[in-house]
């Protein structure tokens, strides 16, 4: 498509400016209808649903003014009967969208908030109606003098249109360009074939005393001629007319225009085939879903400090799950939108409404997460940012509408695929997602054209053997009802019933209910999942299950009820065998261990009312335990008229002896025999003033105590502090950085992250809070939290 990245990004500001807009209600009048085309909310519903060519016809419109739609197949060199008919399709459709309009002489109109898109429609600039609209008469009868052009003694509206006349004529323009100085024709040319935008968007920098190169001789020239329009007050660089560029550019250049998607290479296929991949994919994404919700409803995932689940967090859910990476960023994504996760405070667990879904068919599963992803604000699977550093998943990062964007042109891309005919490949389908919607959003880490979605499009089941399944259609289409039933076509019922075999494990094809699975997870550990799922039995997993309180006759019971023929012996046996062994030893906690030589005393004491809040507990006829620590239980016993004593950790009897408080400070020495208060205080010295004055004249100024740099002293406090953290910084980085700070300027640095990157970041409205400098980041254009120890220079801003 024609637009540049300023002109992109400002289309996208168009449509963000409603994004809270409904569709509107239809029109009940002209009049409304009428009213309705001005409404920059309207074109924002509409904008994004139109194709490359829509917008490239919109564009053309946009430079040419209100033309005829001869003018505009000119000028996209649509004369041909397959530009003709891609001409008449675009503008059919953006007639049924209310965007363009003819009026009764032939002209087509366009809707006024579309205008705003552009601020050079096809690298043209306004046409010479506008930049010489604050032109005097007396000017424009001195261009047409000097285009040898006879002026007409009327208004200044007369010369304007025979100026604009004269201008709109390429043959006139060109024969007069060919006969200018060699310099004012490569600047006229080189101005013409500059289709980036305004002249004002190249850099200029203006010095005192020097002439900027549009006011030589060779523009003057051109100035004097109407092919360059100088602003009346100086300003800003010449501007070309949009006659006088169109001109120039000669009758063999046009507009880009591209009717025709990029053709994709096909290959032959059944319904058939296609339905056996999605059912085989949706199937094993379905199972995966199950096993990492699973695993995160066990043990939910940390969050990072600065938010979202970090790749250490995403490894270990991917390894307990038996799965990707990228299928459990998917999988947290849409189970987070569908409300089964949600962020409570450093984790995130799952809700109560997971508990509701994990009870569900595997069918009504994968529909809750599949009705999900096509409202995800983002690509759920986006890994890497622009400067190739990884993503954590939740992240909660804006919404990114060029991401919706391109969801819809790869479904619609792959429904617009001839009927029984599929991509030979998959990478084939991102192409046309560019042309179907031209504001798609493509991801960094893309080593094709959308291959980061056309994967999850396949790991979802949308895209099957190069073709649109039911399920890509019924999400296409928006619609919940076609989704479940294709759900349901596609996927088998949840597995009731296991397979145990003889080497002491148990499988399970397609995916297992969530009591089967429950079941297995207590009692076994999961080895593979999928489209068929392994459990392995072993004595550890089997204590686990008894250490829950299960008993082995309800172990082996539970598992018969849900097996496929008899228990293998060996099972039976290795459950019965860890029971037998399983509790021969016990291990309690006690506070204290009381033990004696009389069985009768110790029972006593068990049974003693006034000693039951020590928590007694007879383990044997001359050994009790006590929950209430060694000193405690002691006193108890002591205070109830017997005579314990304590033991060491060795065995042997604690001595206790009693000592008399004494005080920690030491005591003043006394006064010596026989002497007074009066007698202690001394006289006071005599001090000669004038001398004690001399002294101090004649003493050498003490300086303030000089810092680590050097022995030069400190200028202000804020360079005592950031000295005292940023130990890597010279002195003068530290008085460059403390001057920034309170000065309000901007400043340089390179700074080194805590993983260890090293980058060059310019702050401004810094904030200093030690040892963090809050200050706004212009290469992330963000706020960001800088530390002062990991600052190693420091620059001008």
């Amino acid at each position: 498509m024609w637009l540049s990245g300023p002109e992109s990004r400002q289309l996208e500001r168009v449509l963000a400016a409603r994004p809270d807009a409904v569709a509107p209600p239809e029109p009940r009048s002209l009049g409304e209808l009428a009213d309705r085309l001005q409404r920059p909310a309207s074109v924002a519903l509409v904008l994004p649903r139109l194709a490359r060519p829509h917008l490239q016809v919109v564009e053309a419109l946009a430079a040419l003014g209100p033309a005829s739609r001869a003018a505009l197949a000119d000028l996209l060199g649509a004369t041909g009967p397959e530009g003709a008919r891609g001409l008449d399709a675009a503008l059919g459709a953006l007639t049924d969208h209310a965007l363009v309009w003819p009026d009764g002489e032939g002209l087509l109109h366009m809707a006024a908030p579309l205008q705003e898109a552009w601020d050079a429609p096809l690298g043209l600039d306004a046409p010479l109606v506008r930049l010489l609209a604050d032109t005097t008469s007396e000017e424009l009868r001195r261009m047409l003098a000097t285009l040898g052009v006879r002026s007409p003694a009327g208004t200044k509206r007369q010369r304007l249109a025979a100026l604009v006349a004269h201008h709109s004529d390429p043959e006139r323009v060109t024969a007069l360009v060919a006969g200018a100085p060699a310099a004012t024709r490569d600047l006229l040319e080189r101005r013409a074939s500059d289709e980036t935008g305004l002249p004002g968007s190249q850099a200029e920098f203006v010095v005192l005393g020097v002439s900027r190169p549009d006011s030589g001789p060779e523009a003057r020239w051109a100035l004097e001629r109407g092919l360059l329009i100088q602003d009346r007050h100086g300003y800003g660089p010449a501007r070309m007319p949009a006659e006088v560029a169109l001109a120039l550019r000669g009758d063999d250049w046009h507009a880009p225009f591209s009717p025709a998607p990029p053709e994709v290479r096909t290959t032959p296929i059944t319904q058939a085939d296609v339905d056996r991949e999605a059912a085989a994919t949706a199937t094993a994404f379905a199972a995966h879903a199950a096993s990492v919700l699973t695993v995160c409803s066990a043990a939910p995932p940390a969050r990072l400090k600065s938010g979202g689940v970090g790749a250490r967090e995403l490894s270990r859910v991917a390894k307990a799950a038996r799965c990707d990476d990228i299928v459990v960023r998917l999988v947290l994504e849409t189970a987070y939108a569908a409300g089964l996760l949600v962020r409570d405070g450093a984790q995130v667990v799952a809700t109560d409404g997971y508990d509701g879904w994990a009870r569900r068919e595997p069918a009504e599963q994968l529909t809750v997460l599949l009705k999900s992803w096509r409202t995800l604000p983002s690509t759920p699977s986006q890994a890497r940012d622009e400067d190739g550093k990884a993503l954590p998943a939740l992240a909660g990062t804006p919404p990114c509408e060029g991401c919706a964007q391109a969801r819809d042109g790869l479904l619609t891309a792959a429904a617009h695929l001839p009927a029984d005919q599929a991509a030979k490949s998959t990478a084939e389908l991102g192409p046309p997602v560019a042309w179907y919607r031209p504001l798609a959003h493509q991801l960094p880490q893309d080593t094709g054209p959308f291959a980061t979605l056309v994967r999850e499009a396949e790991l979802l089941g949308f895209i099957a053997r190069g073709a649109l399944s039911r399920i890509g259609a019924a999400v296409r289409a928006d619609d919940t009802k076609a989704l479940a039933a294709a759900c349901q076509h596609l996927l088998p019922t949840a597995t009731r019933a296991a397979r145990f075999g003889a080497d002491l494990t148990a499988v399970v094809t397609g995916t297992p209910s969530a009591h089967l699975a429950e079941l297995l997870d207590a009692v076994a550990d999961r080895e593979a999942g999928g489209t068929a799922s392994v459990w392995r039995f072993g004595p550890g997993s089997i204590r686990r299950a008894l250490d829950s309180g299960r008993t082995p006759d309800a172990i082996a019971a539970d598992l018969a009820a849900v097996a496929v023929g008899a228990l293998p012996q060996p099972l039976s046996y290795l459950i019965h065998d860890t029971a037998r062994s399983h509790g021969r030893m016990r291990v309690t906690s006690a506070a204290c261990v009381i033990h004696g030589e009389e069985p009768a005393l110790l029972a006593e004491l068990a049974a003693h009312r006034k000693l039951a809040g020590l928590g007694l507990r007879q383990l044997a006829p001359t050994v009790l335990i006590s929950r209430t620590p060694l000193d405690t239980t002691l006193a108890a016993l002591r205070a109830e008229g017997y005579a314990p004593v304590a033991e060491a950790a060795d065995g042997t009897v604690r001595v206790e002896q009693n000592r008399s408080p004494r005080a920690a400070a030491p005591v003043p020495h006394p006064r010596p025999p026989g002497g007074t208060r009066a007698q202690a205080k001394r006289s006071p010295a005599v001090v000669d003033v004038s001398a004690l004055a001399a002294t101090l004249l004649a003493a050498p100024p003490i300086a303030s105590a000089p810092d680590p740099y050097n022995g030069v002293p400190f200028g202000s406090d804020t360079e005592e502090i950031i000295a005292g953290y940023a130990h890597l910084l010279s002195f003068a980085d530290v008085r460059q950085l403390a001057h920034a700070i309170n000065e309000g300027l901007a400043i340089t640095i390179e700074y080194v992250a805590a993983s260890g990157n090293r980058t060059v970041r310019t702050l401004s409205e810094i904030d200093f809070d030690p040892p963090y400098l809050y200050a706004w980041c212009h290469l992330r254009d963000d706020e960001r939290v800088f530390t002062l120890s990991r600052i190693h220079g420091v620059m001008p801003g």
